[in-house]
């Protein structure tokens, strides 16, 4: 399947007050395949909103292309790329009902009167406004008012969707519903989307390809399990879910099989990529994740000392102190053998091989 936007070489360089270039945007590669949902992920300040607003023409890049559908749109105004953006703060019109915030863009295409009412129609239909047409903004919900903004997007049929942070103004559970209906409305329409976050759970359960970025440049690009299971970086491993990090040695290096010791224990690290950048006894992180650490009751597996557990609903994670410092340990509540521990408990555990990475530290 042919690339339908890329972006090469893509950079903005910023001058402050000082005459200071501060580069928001490095170097930017990526490629997105026509229907695919691509979310760029990472923390505040890391660019990708400026990537976003300079796809949409709201921004002009300092240097580097993008090409849509194999046209360079550099120099094409924003009106032009066919791109529809959703907002964090939904810009809705306050003076006008549903309607007419959603049938905006038709009427300023001089659409006919006919053309408007059947794909507002329509789009209500999709996204679940039916109903609520006759209302003004401030008479709905966080959760409606988002689905106004998608339905102002998607009935001017474009290329694209680009999403900035459209559910950090939602609670909990208002968030979950909405990132199920953008998702379910994306595979409806088979819209290309790319999606701007910093919450890592819309990003890892939404997305088709996954790119965290930090410090204006790309760090991993892949699909959201394999980048959650295969960081690439100390970076990744802790921005990507909840990690823990425990200091190792590493007692022998084997093609891509690390080994490392953990008081006086020896565990063993496969497909390490960048094994050769690792040194023996050298002191390193060494990371995995708090669901692939299981209790158990053999006294030869490692032991701590539990501090505090916190219940989750489905879950419960422990917080148990090894090592000289604190790791976390989540296990579900639907286990019928789930240890009860107080506070100062001696416990019992072992990890799951699958889910080890090294990093340097």
């Amino acid at each position: 399947m042919d690339n339908y936007l890329e972006l090469i070489n893509l950079t903005k360089v910023y001058h402050n007050k000082k005459h200071i270039n501060i580069t928001a945007v490095d170097d930017i590669n990526l490629s997105i395949k026509k229907g695919e949902f691509v979310t760029l992920l990472g923390p505040s300040g890391c660019g990708k909103t400026t990537i976003l607003r300079i796809i949409a023409g709201l921004e002009n890049q300092t240097y580097g292309d993008i090409i849509l559908e194999n046209n360079i749109i550099n120099n094409q105004p924003s009106s032009k790329r066919g791109m529809a953006m959703v907002f964090q703060n939904y810009a809705l019109f306050p003076h006008l009902n549903i309607f007419d915030n959603i049938a905006y863009g038709l009427k300023i295409r001089k659409k006919s009167q006919d053309i408007i009412k059947n794909d507002v129609a329509m789009v209500c239909q999709v996204v679940n406004l039916v109903g609520l047409e006759e209302r003004f903004p401030n008479e709905l919900s966080g959760g409606q008012q988002q689905r106004v903004a998608l339905a102002r997007a998607i009935i001017l049929k474009p290329k694209m969707l680009l999403f900035d942070e459209p559910l950090s103004n939602l609670d909990v559970k208002l968030r979950l519903q909405t990132r199920t209906e953008i998702k379910r409305i994306q595979q409806m329409l088979g819209i290309t989307v790319l999606y701007v976050t910093h919450d890592q759970s819309e990003a890892l359960s939404m997305s088709d390809k996954v790119v965290v970025m930090n410090k204006g440049k790309i760090i991993q690009i892949g699909k959201p399990e394999y980048i959650y299971d295969n960081p690439n970086s100390l970076f990744v491993s802790d921005f990507i879910g909840n990690t823990n990090f425990i200091n190792v040695l590493v007692e022998d290096i084997d093609n891509r099989r690390v080994t490392v010791k953990l008081q006086n224990r020896l565990l063993i690290v496969e497909n390490v990529e960048n094994f050769d950048s690792f040194k023996i006894g050298e002191e390193v992180n060494f990371s995995i994740k708090p669901e692939a650490i299981f209790f158990s009751n053999d006294p030869a597996d490692f032991s701590g000392r539990m501090d505090i557990s916190f219940f989750l609903g489905n879950s419960t994670e422990f917080r148990i102190y090894f090592d000289g410092s604190f790791i976390t340990i989540l296990r579900s509540n639907s286990d019928e053998h789930q240890p009860e521990y107080m506070h100062g408990d001696k416990v019992f555990f072992k990890f799951t091989k699958q889910q080890f990475n090294i990093f340097k530290k």
